[in-house]
């Protein structure tokens, strides 16, 4: 059961590499108990938020708690308080199965039968136990995976840090991570971190989206497609004589529109225009009762639901600007 206990605090994160900006005053928290999506673009300054969040890199500036800990003062505390899966598991192909998770039990400090006790249960949870006493090289990629989010749990850790998951994995063997960490999702505090929409969809409470070191959105899915989403009409004009800036101002009159995009560039004798406005009116009336006031020829008017997918492309498809630290 989710409480209102913070188990990460992030303030005004920032971590410069070499004048490059790669996170930028980056704020958020994670309750206990909750499953976040940390999505963005690949290059976006996600795999460098879970490297200081699990202590392997430290911030230029900002605070980071982690169980209630500074990563600065109490590192190695935090580190027994966390499970992370990088992109790249840490994996000795030439071990066994459990004989590689013997030796992470070995390195967290656990002995006799809490060890015997903590290991059987990961192999059980992680559906591993059928391929125990198999070399790690024999494994297909959905097991290693599934090794390597062993690794992560063996501690039996309050937090978990996953940074693309199901990376490389074919149809099948995403579906069965999915599961897995929507199962481990129930008890332990999970921080989600991928570039791949579906599985914050799927296994999600609340997303992040991350763009170009900066925090852009931060709320339950169904909260951002409130909030941001919405309906999107796609109209095409016979380029008419108006400026753009009146096109925009005569659609942005009509009730419940929320903004107006006019496209620059598009075929000589036509114009696209794309009027945002709220899921539950429809406009499309208005917009053709404007072209007719206005005497522009319609071409074509299209409708559509503005989902998460929508929004976290709008988000993240800006230019991208120099992220330099110098001018």
């Amino acid at each position: 059961m989710a409480t209102h206990e913070r188990m990460i605090e992030v303030k005004n994160l920032t971590k410069v590499y070499d004048k490059i900006l790669a996170l930028d005053d980056v704020s958020f928290g994670v309750n206990k108990g909750e499953v976040l999506g940390f999505l963005g673009p690949n290059g976006a300054g996600k795999t460098t938020t879970m490297k200081i969040l699990t202590c392997f890199i430290a911030p230029t500036k900002g605070e980071v708690s982690v169980a209630g800990m500074d990563i600065f003062r109490h590192s190695l505390e935090i580190r027994r308080q966390v499970g992370y899966l990088p992109e790249n598991a840490p994996l000795y192909v030439d071990m066994q199965v459990k004989e590689y998770l013997d030796f992470v039990a070995d390195v967290r400090s656990m002995t006799g039968a809490q060890k015997t006790g903590a290991i059987e249960k990961v192999l059980e949870i992680c559906g591993l136990k059928d391929v125990a006493a198999r070399d790690i090289r024999t494994l297909s990629k959905g097991f290693r995976q599934r090794v390597g989010l062993a690794q992560a749990m063996v501690h039996n850790p309050a937090i978990l840090i996953l940074d693309e998951p199901t990376s490389g994995l074919d149809p099948n063997q995403i579906v069965e991570i999915r599961e897995l960490i929507k199962s481990l999702g129930k008890e332990r505090t999970v921080i989600l971190s991928t570039h791949n929409l579906a599985e914050v969809q799927a296994a999600a409470q609340r997303v992040i989206i991350i763009h170009q070191g900066k925090l852009v959105a931060d709320g339950r899915p169904e909260e951002l497609e409130a909030e941001r989403g919405g309906a999107r009409y796609d109209v095409v004009l016979a380029k008419p004589q108006e400026e753009q800036a009146a096109i925009r101002e005569a659609f942005s009159k009509i009730d419940g529109v929320r903004g107006v995009d006019v496209a620059s560039d598009g075929q000589q004798d036509e114009i696209g225009v794309v009027v945002r406005g709220q899921a539950d009116r429809d406009v499309r009336a208005d917009i053709f009762r404007i072209a007719v006031e206005q005497n522009w020829v319609l071409l074509g008017l299209g409708r559509k639901q503005v989902d998460l997918e929508s929004i976290f492309r709008r988000l993240t498809t800006s230019a991208q600007p120099s992220r330099s630290t110098t001018h």
